[in-house]
């Protein structure tokens, strides 16, 4: 049913824990269906150097978070942001389709994590509701100025 990648990076996950003093952390999923997905990150000038994740989930929310932290250290913001679910799940060698949500989650973790990032230096403004202008992809390349 799944990779040898996807069981790798489940039964020996790379990247797990919290960075003190995060420049970046993105939380997402839900309690109810049991996948949450905390990704931290470490930016100098504009460039990931260091990823650490947490997770409560099942085996392929481990492995899909794993494998973020890998693909997003040594890449620009501009480059992570274009990490998608489908490149997560393509560099575990596939997920079965009834998984395919939890590579979804990493997607969306990268991206809070940057959306975070951008607040907090000033590139990314919060509407009046205290909520982020833009969880979307294109809101923030359109705030970075990236083309798609």
């Amino acid at each position: 049913m799944y990779s040898e990648k996807v069981m790798d990076h489940f039964m020996n996950p790379r990247n797990v824990g919290e960075i003190e003093n995060a420049d970046a952390i993105g939380e997402v999923g839900n309690a109810k269906c049991g996948d949450i997905m905390k990704i931290y990150l470490k930016i100098e000038n504009d460039v990931i150097i260091d990823a650490k994740f947490k997770t409560f989930g099942c085996g392929a929310a481990v492995a899909t978070s794993s494998m973020a932290t890998e693909l997003v250290v040594g890449k620009t913001i501009e480059e992570a942001l274009k990490i998608t679910n489908k490149a997560v799940a393509e560099a575990l060698d596939g997920l079965p389709p009834v998984k395919m949500h939890c590579s979804n989650l990493a997607e969306e973790a990268i991206k809070a994590a940057i959306e975070d990032y951008l607040v907090k230096t000033g590139r990314l403004e919060k509407n009046c509701d205290g909520e982020v202008c833009g969880r979307r992809c294109d809101d923030i390349h359109h705030h970075m100025d990236i083309e798609d």
